[in-house]
């Protein structure tokens, strides 16, 4: 966490500090990537990897530096037609209605709303949701985070209660460290026995995830769990009074100048926090952009720095060079201390992707759904970024 503060505040001062931020809240200005110091070579082989079919199913590609869009590329494919065969079809990935917005292989629905150019984040969602709690806290309408998840729930209903259980706080709901015992991220969503899907296939989500029994002691040990941010969502709407959705649509869309927007809600009627949000990539990118700029906008303080910092840090060990925040992936990729990236993550394959060192934000859009998908990974995307800006390195190269 130590070398990530010093990398945050030098790029929020180097930018800011004479008046030149540019501040993207209408729109973003467009520049060419020469001007932006970046190398067109690494970008135009990117999108040729990308646009050949080797990763899959592409959206969208979108690379900020300095605040401005230096590279975009669209990629369109005929989801009703890839997808036909499964659309009807009864799975995971299809638990309940054909025509309703939980079906992932309905092109009304996904990738993007009905067609238009918002488009599923999945779970980079958590990472949006996230930073509506973090404003929620700068504007002290938040308990501590060190509060007890059962505080807000009567505990008489509460299945396979025990001392862990009572001791599981709303930072391991944050920080993914929730000690319950739940299986998401060891088998695909594709797989019945995720809960994750099966969490979606239920009725009333946040039930589903508090009836689940204890695995671990709350703060111990990482274990991916989508319920445990979608229960952020309930806990947020009864310590506020506000909807999560209502909140961040006038906190923090708002002031970003992000006004078109879609939200999915959970069968009980509770926004989908853990994976349901559709934006555009460029307003994707500006939630992106506030973390760079240390959570100030336009000169107003929208989320304190404590809170980006920690979002950003690597709270929690998951493996070798990746860590967990607050709904945030933090990965390392060379052998300084500032080369990290923050990132969000979406099923399918969504990246928010922001490198701190080198100002800039990569969005990366997609629709990979089946297991057998291959997709692009954030090392991929890193490693062409590190060459667009740097020039060739000495590390290994993914070939095109």
């Amino acid at each position: 966490m130590k070398a990530i503060i010093p990398v945050l505040f030098a790029l929020t001062i180097s930018l800011s500090a004479f008046g030149q931020t540019p501040w993207p809240t209408p729109r973003w200005k467009v520049s060419s990537p020469a001007s932006l110091g970046l190398n067109q070579a690494p970008l135009t082989a990117l999108d040729r990897a990308l646009a050949s079919g080797k990763y899959g199913y592409i959206d969208g590609l979108l690379v900020i530096r300095h605040g401005k869009v230096g590279y975009e590329k669209a990629y369109r494919h005929d989801y009703a037609a890839i997808y036909r065969k499964d659309v009807a079809k009864k799975s995971a990935l299809n638990s309940s209605d054909p025509g309703g917005p939980y079906n992932y292989f309905n092109p009304w629905w996904h990738p993007y709303y009905h067609a238009t150019d918002l488009h599923t984040l999945q779970s980079v969602t958590k990472t949006v949701t996230s930073a509506i709690i973090g404003v929620a806290i700068a504007r002290h309408e938040f308990p501590d985070l060190d509060t007890p998840v059962l505080r807000f729930f009567d505990t008489t209903a509460v299945k396979h209660l025990d001392g862990r259980k009572r001791r599981m706080t709303l930072r391991h709901l944050l920080t993914m460290t929730a000690g319950l015992a739940w299986n998401e991220d060891t088998v695909p969503y594709a797989d019945p026995t995720n809960d994750g899907s099966r969490m979606e296939a239920s009725h009333d989500w946040v039930k589903y995830v508090l009836d689940k029994p204890m695995a671990e002691e709350p703060g111990k040990v990482f274990n991916y769990n989508g319920g445990a941010t979608q229960t952020l969502a309930h806990l947020f709407r009864v310590a506020t009074g506000y909807d999560l959705e209502e909140y961040g649509a006038k906190h923090l869309f708002q002031p970003l100048g992000i006004r078109r927007y879609y939200w999915k809600r959970a069968p009980s009627g509770l926004v989908d926090a853990q994976g349901g949000l559709y934006l555009a990539q460029k307003d994707l990118a500006k939630i992106c952009y506030l973390y760079l700029q240390a959570g100030n906008w336009q000169g107003k303080q929208l989320i304190q720095a404590d809170y980006v910092h920690q979002s950003v840090a690597p709270l929690v060990r998951v493996s070798p060079g990746v860590a967990y925040g607050y709904q945030w992936w933090h990965q390392s990729y060379g052998k300084k201390s500032t080369e990290v990236a923050w990132q969000g993550s979406g099923f399918g394959g969504q990246f928010a992707l922001v490198l701190p060192q080198y100002d800039t934000v990569v969005i990366l859009t997609a629709w990979n759904i089946l297991p057998t998908m291959p997709y692009p990974t954030a090392a991929l995307v890193i490693d062409y970024m590190r060459r667009a800006v740097n020039g060739p390195t000495k590390t290994t190269r993914a070939k095109p």
